[in-house]
């Protein structure tokens, strides 16, 4: 009688390209950090290179660089998103051509940190267009440069440039300051310019309202931390009172101002040292 033999069938194992995965007819929202065209993920300029349109949104936040730059890393022609083309046209273009084509949609930071570009995310969903995500460093995380713990930051606000009646950012700034949080004022950039109000303004903006408010929560010597081009190669850090960053030149780029805890860690305070 012959032996059964012992020798397995082999399995057969295919391996399937990653590229595979992309999907036909998606629009993906995908993040670009916040420098230059360097700052785009393996897998975001992937699907850049291989979407059909793309469209880079331009009114909450500036890459430190010219747009041919990304045109000639891409091999892509960039569209323009503005806020009336995300928020009041997207139904006649950019979710139009993810209903037949795949569309990048490009953004200055993280994806989710402006919930303008929810919205639209969820505009997708309900039209039934398959969405897909890709993430990168945002300003919200690139502030720990300063030593300033992450999970002792409060409730993030914007100072708007026509801020004359706006009061919700000092709001904000009281009630961090009495539940013992750090602040973060991200600052208004204007439409269709690469002007960005600055740290030297949004300091000046404080103490006015606290001169009207006089609520005690922030004055010429109050400890800030005014940031400039986060994530660059030449980013601008300053620590001091206010009245010191007034005079302060922080240059061109996006700025954004940081009112620290009164109580601090003391390796906070450490690190701080190095930026005064």
């Amino acid at each position: 009688m012959a032996e059964k033999s012992t020798i397995k069938t082999p399995i057969r194992i295919n391996i399937i390209n990653p590229s595979l995965f992309l999907l036909s007819m998606t629009l993906y929202f995908i993040g670009i950090g916040l420098n230059d065209e360097k700052d785009i993920t393996l897998k975001g300029l992937e699907i850049v290179k291989k979407a059909d349109f793309v469209y880079l949104e331009n009114y909450t936040s500036k890459l430190n660089c010219n747009i041919s730059y990304l045109e000639q890393l891409y091999g892509k022609k960039i569209i323009f998103a503005d806020r009336n083309l995300v928020e009041n046209e997207a139904e006649k273009t950019i979710l139009k051509d993810a209903k037949a084509k795949e569309v990048a949609f490009l953004i200055v930071g993280d994806v989710f940190s402006a919930t303008t570009h929810m919205d639209l995310y969820l505009r997708a969903k309900k039209m039934g267009i398959k969405t897909l995500v890709v993430h990168n460093a945002s300003v919200l995380t690139a502030v720990s440069i300063t030593g300033l713990q992450l999970y002792k930051f409060g409730k993030t606000t914007s100072i708007p440039f026509h801020n004359e009646n706006v009061e919700t950012p000092y709001d904000a700034l009281a009630l961090n300051q009495k539940n013992n949080l750090h602040t973060l004022f991200l600052l208004d950039l204007k439409e269709y310019s690469n002007d960005s109000l600055s740290v030297n303004d949004a300091v000046r903006y404080l103490l006015k309202v606290e001169l009207k408010r006089g609520e005690r929560v922030f004055n010429d010597s109050t400890l800030c931390v005014g940031c400039a081009k986060l994530g660059s190669l030449d980013q601008i850090i300053k620590a001091g009172k206010a009245k010191d960053l007034l005079k302060y030149d922080f240059k061109n780029g996006m700025h954004c101002l940081i009112v620290p805890a009164k109580n601090l860690h003391f390796m906070e305070e450490e690190a701080l040292r190095v930026y005064y």
